[in-house]
């Protein structure tokens, strides 16, 4: 059974997947989550922002995580990232394509504006960076390529993301699976002794 504050975490991310940080109240939070907004500040002394520094942190090590499990249960680098673009464009089209992940929308709406937020966000897309630095690794890249690779990565996805929003398509998401799927199979098929 959820505690108040993952019940609260959880309304405020969904919410913020569908109307931003600035087009959600705590009167909506506390609705949703069906608690107080006595109970947000006890949890969340610092209110909504610190509320939603808690939903950028929280959101951002379950991508991080998913993106390693997606990548871990298929064979070959290339097929790994064709899944997880092809994952993310099915949940997008199933979600009538509302923002899966609330942490680019948040950044570009508050990045000037709030530095914990700005900074949360940061750290979240740090982390990303970093687990596809290391699956670029395993897939043969030397440490230089493998740091551009993983910036580049995580900045694909989530301009992908806006796209498919905008054009309410899966085919920006899927073109981009195709061409990093791509990328990975050339330097797999450069390392001495692969079998992609």
């Amino acid at each position: 059974m959820a505690t108040t504050r993952d019940r609260i975490i959880t309304a405020t991310n969904e919410l913020f997947r569908r109307q931003g940080y600035n087009g959600t109240s705590l009167s909506q939070i506390s609705e949703a989550s069906e608690a107080t907004i006595g109970s947000i500040y006890h949890f969340f002394p610092g209110g909504k922002e610190e509320l939603a520094v808690a939903v950028v942190e929280t959101t951002g090590e379950v991508y991080r995580q998913l993106f390693e499990a997606i990548v871990a249960e298929v064979e070959g680098p290339a097929d790994g990232i064709r899944a997880f673009f092809a994952g993310a464009a099915a949940v997008l089209a199933e979600s009538d394509y509302i923002d899966p992940c609330p942490i680019g929308t948040v950044a570009r709406e508050v990045a000037n504006t709030s530095e914990p937020l700005r900074l949360a966000a940061e750290r979240a897309f740090a982390s990303w960076i970093a687990s596809a630095r290391e699956f670029a690794v395993g897939a043969g890249a030397g440490p230089h390529e493998a740091d551009r690779l993983a910036t580049l990565f995580v900045a694909t996805v989530e301009g992908a993301f806006v796209l498919s929003r905008t054009q309410r398509s899966p085919a920006a998401l899927e073109a981009a699976g195709e061409t990093f799927a791509h990328l990975l199979a050339t330097i797999d098929a450069a390392v001495p002794g692969s079998h992609s």
